[in-house]
């Protein structure tokens, strides 16, 4: 049913968007499935359960880590991640530079915002990410990119509330292109949209839909390790 799923899901996205495949609390087995469709990304919200795969599946596998992600987290994901879309403070942002260093590498990331009405989700008001970006710390960092932006719409059957969310997403993503990143050619990621609105994200600016459980299913917690 994955692959029947992808070929479903597939058809209904755009080119020039990225279809990232949620494979938390899914086996490798359905990664796999994935995989031989020609998925490539993948992404995970916890850093032990993303590692785990990462060193049991094919080694051209992108990792995103799209969940919140701790500083002391961070070391084990430095040597692989492809993007980290959740960064929602200058001290997590400095901790990535940090474990990129010593890894010789940069980590491109998105700032994550919070634009959903629950109070719930994690994200950065957009005067937050002013601060960040103009922050002498920010500034003397060699090993992260910013490539964009992330954020969460309401969990609602309200689609009007959906489509202002993803426009406020898409305005803050303007805002910081024109006003920090007009130089920046990787400045070009908006991650918005998942299973149930994705399909409104896309029509919204969306690059790249974070999708779970149209294509593998709904989660079981009760087989995680």
């Amino acid at each position: 049913m994955i692959q029947e799923n992808l070929k479903r899901i597939v058809a209904t996205i755009p080119e020039g968007v990225t279809l990232l495949a949620v494979s938390k609390t899914k086996p490798e087995s359905d990664i796999l499935e994935a995989y031989e469709f020609g998925i490539r990304d993948f992404g995970e919200n916890k850093v032990q359960e993303m590692t785990r795969k990462y060193e049991a599946l094919p080694k051209d596998i992108r990792w995103h880590l799209i969940g919140h992600l701790q500083t002391n987290k961070v070391k084990y994901i430095a040597p692989y991640v492809h993007l980290v879309h959740s960064v929602d403070s200058l001290r997590l942002l400095e901790e990535i530079n940090k474990e990129a260093k010593k890894c010789n590498r940069v980590i491109s990331c998105l700032l994550q915002f919070h634009t959903a009405s629950e109070e719930t989700k994690f994200g950065l008001l957009q005067e937050e990410a002013v601060q960040i970006l103009e922050s002498e710390s920010y500034k003397q960092m060699e090993n992260v990119r910013i490539c964009g932006v992330m954020g969460m719409a309401t969990n609602t059957d309200d689609t009007d509330l959906i489509h202002r969310e993803f426009k406020t997403l898409k305005s803050i993503f303007d805002f910081l292109k024109t006003n920090y990143f007009s130089d920046s050619q990787c400045f070009g990621t908006i991650s918005m949209g998942m299973s149930e609105d994705y399909k409104i994200a896309i029509e919204e600016g969306s690059t790249i839909v974070r999708i779970g459980s149209s294509i593998f299913g709904e989660r079981d917690y009760s087989k995680l390790a």
